[in-house]
């Protein structure tokens, strides 16, 4: 078998001139570098993955569905370990499965729809969130969408944001992000001097409601396992867990 360097971050295995497994490294807009491989058989990836170690500096990072127990495997042979678990869930936007329907953003807070909001307060609050998570929690529990990035800019397109608004400042939004078969929800987040005020779920009532009237029956989110506050959140409206995946470090 033959393994060759094609493009910058990405490496194919040759057998008698076919490809039998092709690998990818590529660098996250928060600078960290996630690596992959697809091949027909454990020769092809063994193999791949020497190569691409051997010529990628650490630290190295991989995405692994938890219930391909096979590729997990092959990954923590080569010296990764397990860093977070995300489950994936399937969230109702029915508000009768919900029961957010009577759900309202608490006094002097208003919801601003997906598109509309203010790119100024937005990414205003972008930064308040970015701060506080920096100072507490840290990133290794955070999703790719509230990472730091080398620019120091985590808002990618506002239009996709829907936020909780005080006259003078926005409190906490929500990132939908439109997928072919059904919507994400990116990020929930808000400010720490307006949590437990019943934001998030109002939040959640107001796009989760849209979505239903729409005619779209479910969305879709990844909680990280060790976030026990929006898990509590996601499982007390009915969302169903249906798979799980594993950030591996190296």
């Amino acid at each position: 078998m033959q393994i060759m360097r094609v493009a910058d971050g990405i490496w194919h295995a040759l057998e008698d001139d076919l490809v039998v497994g092709r690998g990818h490294a590529g660098r996250r807009p928060d600078g960290r570098v996630f690596v992959s491989i697809d091949a027909w058989h454990l020769t092809g990836f063994d193999q791949l993955a020497e190569a691409m170690l051997a010529a990628l500096p650490a630290p190295l990072y991989t995405l692994v569905d938890e219930a391909d127990v096979e590729l997990a495997s092959g990954w923590q042979r080569l010296g990764f370990t397990v860093r977070r678990r995300e489950w994936e869930f399937a969230v109702p936007t029915d508000p009768c499965v919900t029961e957010l329907e009577a759900v309202l953003p608490p006094p002097g807070v208003t919801i601003v729809p997906v598109g509309s909001a203010d790119e100024g307060l937005l990414r205003a609050l972008d930064r308040t969130i970015r701060a506080e998570v920096g100072a507490g929690a840290g990133w290794q529990s955070m999703p790719a969408e509230v990472r730091p990035r080398p620019a120091g800019d985590t808002i990618v397109d506002p239009t996709r944001y829907a936020v909780a608004a005080a006259p003078d400042r926005y409190l906490g939004l929500l990132r939908l992000v439109t997928a072919t078969r059904q919507p994400r929800i990116g990020l929930i987040a808000v400010r720490a001097d307006s949590q437990r005020r019943g934001i998030a779920r109002a939040l959640l009532a107001h796009v989760l409601g849209t979505l239903d009237r729409r005619g779209i029956a479910t969305a879709s989110i990844e909680v990280d396992e060790s976030n026990e506050a929006a898990l509590a959140l996601f499982e007390g409206i009915g969302s169903r867990r249906t798979g799980s995946s594993l950030e591996l470090a190296r």
